[in-house]
């Protein structure tokens, strides 16, 4: 638990094998500084996402973006989260909405569509690591709620909430949502992922 005052909180990655230190370090927190995210590295982080791949280079991605700076538009944003996410992602400075377009231009089904968007939302949060920015991706918000204050039109699926921006304070948290923040990051091992030849049947190269 943490003592000292103003205490940030950092999460490296314990890997068995080495990956980038952008990667090890990525964490989700739920304690934001309220020190605005810069406009050139906003940019830029939407800019890394422009450049995912995607399937028939359909670029399904949307982002609807609301800064502290614009607060009615903060508010906006803020109130189609859930409740339990309100609380702290009110002190976050960026609140972003990810939209998947389902179609093609032809009105053919792009079954990748959340799949590209899933590898545009990574692209997001590695650029955002290379600015010490960091970034929460939320289920928790209200999906209907956002498609009707923001006329969302049909084919297009709100996915995912993100709150962005600077590391905060452990102590600006309430403390069931600083239990839930001190928890150890845990991720199933490879042999429980990695398969060969037939289903389950675990990788020879990472046994």
């Amino acid at each position: 638990m943490a003592t000292p005052a103003e205490t940030r909180l950092y999460k490296p990655a314990e890997t068995p094998y080495p990956i980038l230190d952008l990667i090890r370090n990525r964490f989700s927190p739920r304690a934001f500084d309220s020190r605005p995210v810069e406009k050139d590295k906003l940019v830029t982080i939407l800019e890394a996402a422009r450049w995912t791949a995607s399937a028939m280079n359909a670029q399904p991605w949307r982002f609807i973006v609301a800064t502290r700076d614009n607060e009615p538009e903060f508010q906006k944003m803020l109130s189609i989260l859930k409740e339990g996410n309100q609380k702290w992602a009110k002190d976050a400075p960026v609140l972003i909405l990810a939209v998947t377009r389902e179609e093609h231009d032809g009105g053919q089904v792009n079954r990748y569509a959340d799949h590209d968007t899933g590898q545009a939302l990574a692209y997001i949060s590695v650029q955002a690591m290379v600015f010490d920015i960091y970034l929460r991706m939320m289920g928790g918000f209200y999906p209907d709620k956002a498609r009707e204050i923001y006329s969302i039109p049909e084919g297009y699926t709100p996915l995912t909430a993100l709150a962005l921006g600077y590391l905060g304070t452990l102590e600006q948290l309430e403390e069931s949502v600083l239990v839930r923040e001190q928890r150890p990051r845990t991720r199933k091992p490879l042999t429980e992922l990695v398969f060969s030849d037939d289903w389950e049947n675990t990788a020879s190269f990472v046994e």
